[in-house]
C-alpha cells in the first residue's frame, strides 16, 4: 500500500511536521510505502494558471503539476496535514488540491466533468489550530472544513474519507507529554484504518 502525506506548514519543526513524521513512522511500521510532499519545502506554486482551467483552450497542466501527478498516481491513501489559519487551511494546500487534483487526474475525463477518477482510494486528514477544538466547532469552521475539504473534495475525486482528526490548542510552550499523546493518536488512526489493508 502506498500513502502520500501532503504537508502544508512552512516550519520544518512545527507540530504539523511532527504529525507528518508520526504518520510516516506508523505507516512504514505496517510495511507500507510512504511519500511525503512538503509543499513549502518544495516551493510549490499554488496559483492555478488559466491554461489549467477545465475546458480551457489548449488545456495543459503545468510541468510541476504533471510531475506531482506522476508521483501520486499509484497512491492508495492521501493524507492531508495542515494548520488552520483564519479558520481555514493554508492557501498553498488549496492551490495544490486545485492544480494537482484537478481535471484529468482526480475528476473529469473524456468530456465528463463530474466523473471521479480516484475511486477506491482513501483520504485521511489531520488539522490543528491554536484555538481549542470546541471553539473551532462552535465557530462553524470545523463543519465547513469537513464539508469542503473532506466530504466535497472526496466526492468529486471518488475518494473515501476515512477520518479527520483535529488537534486544538496547539500553542508555543505546549507540554511535551501532551504533544506525544497527540502524536500517538496519529499512529493509532493509521493502524485502525490501514492496519489490515495491503
Amino acid at each position: 500500500m502506498k500513502h502520500v502525506v501532503i504537508l502544508a506548514h512552512p516550519n520544518p519543526t512545527s507540530f504539523n511536521a511532527s504529525v507528518a513524521e508520526a504518520y510516516v513512522l506508523a505507516a512504514t511500521a505496517l510495511g507500507h510505502r510512504v511519500l511525503v510532499r512538503d509543499l513549502y519545502a518544495l516551493g510549490f506554486d499554488p496559483c492555478l494558471n488559466a491554461i489549467e482551467l477545465p475546458f480551457a483552450e489548449n488545456f495543459e497542466p503545468g510541468a510541476d503539476v504533471r510531475g506531482e501527478r506522476a508521483l501520486l498516481a499509484d497512491a492508495d491513501v492521501y493524507a492531508l496535514v495542515y494548520p488552520l489559519w483564519l479558520n481555514a487551511p493554508p492557501a498553498i494546500l488549496k492551490g495544490y488540491l486545485e492544480r494537482v487534483f484537478g481535471w484529468g487526474f482526480a475528476y473529469g475525463k473524456d468530456g465528463h466533468g463530474s466523473e471521479p477518477l480516484l475511486t477506491g482510494k482513501r483520504l485521511i486528514s489531520f488539522s490543528s489550530s491554536g484555538a481549542p477544538l470546541h471553539w473551532v466547532e462552535e465557530s462553524g469552521a470545523m463543519q465547513a472544513i469537513r464539508a469542503l475539504f473532506d466530504s466535497h473534495f472526496a466526492a468529486v475525486c471518488g475518494l473515501t474519507a476515512v477520518d479527520h482528526i483535529h488537534f486544538g490548542h496547539i500553542v508555543s510552550g505546549i507540554r511535551a507529554d501532551a504533544v506525544l499523546k497527540m502524536l500517538d493518536e496519529v499512529g493509532k488512526s493509521v493502524r485502525k484504518h490501514f492496519g489490515r489493508l495491503q
